[in-house]
């Protein structure tokens, strides 16, 4: 334990995702050795982040305006919806450059043992969005764990009686370069009956 602001700060680097222990107390030396104006630059822009920066009003992605770039662009295909639960996922999606249509961010995934559940979500304005819109294909990018599961489980429900609108998922199965004998059982047996003719 070390004192005071040191020991705080090293506290508060823990608390951030990905950042344990040893971490937070390795960033924490950094900045106290930084220089002064580095560590300026860093309060500045940590400061524009929480004043500059809102979801958008349509998609609730991050963005400097009421509505992102994404759902300005009118080049993109508004009859397609990509929902995912975070921003950080429309940013993966869009390095694929696959993807020409429009998101919709959950803002995370049903989680009853964490207090998450449907209302604490997106979902009424997914459904508002799909009612309002020309939507015909729903594309359902939830992360392969067993929140992500139960949320497109729960979505697949709510969207199956809108007329005309085709609900897809992400195929899942083996990663490029991995090997049978290491793959868990829930992604051989995903990416078999997910299997498609060549």
């Amino acid at each position: 334990m070390y004192e005071g602001p040191v020991q705080d700060l090293i506290d508060e680097l823990g608390r951030l995702p990905g950042v344990g222990p040893k971490s937070a107390q390795r960033i924490a030396f950094h900045l106290l050795a930084a220089e002064p104006a580095d560590v300026t630059r860093l309060q500045e822009v940590l400061q524009k982040v929480k004043e500059g920066v809102v979801f958008c009003d349509i998609c609730g992605n991050v963005s400097e305006e009421a509505t992102c770039r994404i759902c300005r662009d009118a080049r993109r295909d508004p009859t397609a919806v990509c929902v995912v639960e975070e921003p950080k996922d429309v940013l993966a999606i869009e390095r694929t450059r696959e993807f020409k249509g429009r998101y919709h961010v959950l803002g995370g995934a049903l989680d009853p043992l964490s207090g998450i559940g449907p209302e604490q979500l997106r979902i009424r304005q997914l459904l508002s969005r799909i009612s309002a819109q020309e939507v015909s294909e729903v594309i359902l990018a939830m992360d392969p764990n067993t929140e992500g599961e139960a949320t497109a489980t729960y979505l697949v429900r709510m969207l199956r009686d809108f007329p005309g609108l085709t609900v897809t998922r992400l195929a899942s199965g083996l990663p490029m370069g991995g090997d049978l004998e290491f793959a868990d059982e829930l992604t051989l047996g995903r990416a078999l009956s997910g299997r498609r003719a060549v």
